[in-house]
């Protein structure tokens, strides 16, 4: 995305049909923020930066080349 992306409170990323989270890739040129208590499943390449608000899990990998910034948060293959 040439932008940002947000995915707002509770909201689920889930995978289907035997999709696994590491063969997913979210690639953002701005800031990729999570919102309290959301699940996204993948891989997460920022050019600008990663924020999770708090509770927020992810299934897979947080990667940017400025910031990531977590808050009481799961991050876990």
């Amino acid at each position: 995305m040439t932008g940002g992306a947000a995915a707002g409170g509770g909201a689920q990323v889930v995978m289907a049909g035997g999709a696994l989270a590491k063969n997913v890739f979210w690639q953002v040129a701005g800031v990729m923020a999570l919102g309290t208590n959301t699940t996204l499943n993948g891989v997460v390449l920022s050019k600008t930066g990663i924020t999770l608000a708090a509770g927020a899990v992810v299934h897979g990998k947080l990667m940017a080349q400025t910031s990531v910034t977590l808050s009481g948060n799961t991050v876990a293959p």
